[in-house]
């Protein structure tokens, strides 16, 4: 799946749930819960940009593994995290927090796997230029 499009697809869903947040939910829903959902939001925004990103980086190394799984953990977390958020929000259910986390720890170690991609960028590159 093209990062590109998976990012795109959560920045535009993004949009449509914190307009649907700020203007449908505002008189529904308490003030702790649209808290919760607006995290949701903030958070699919975020990696909706990282996303992107990812597909930005990989045009210059399509074939890294550490791109890939970065990718892919990250749109799993907006999923999970923001997904649970937003249900959390709207059906009050308390037992959806547990999954949130999880969301939570798949962009951390997506972000973990950008930072190792460019470290071993870095090295290559200084690598490369010493002997140049």
């Amino acid at each position: 799946m093209n990062f590109l499009l998976l990012g795109a697809l959560s920045a535009m869903i993004g949009v449509g749930m914190g307009a649907f947040g700020a203007h449908g939910l505002k008189t529904i829903i308490s003030p702790e819960l649209l808290v919760v959902y607006q995290t949701g939001v903030s958070y699919q925004m975020y990696h909706a940009l990282g996303l992107i990103g990812i597909a930005l980086i990989r045009l210059q190394a399509s074939n890294s593994k550490l791109l890939i799984w970065a990718g892919w953990l990250m749109f799993i977390g907006i999923l999970l995290f923001s997904g649970s958020l937003y249900l959390l929000a709207l059906l009050n259910l308390n037992w959806l927090g547990m999954i949130t986390p999880v969301g939570g720890v798949c962009f951390l170690i997506a972000w973990l796997l950008i930072m190792l991609y460019a470290v071993q960028n870095i090295r290559s590159s200084d690598h490369y230029n010493r002997y140049q």
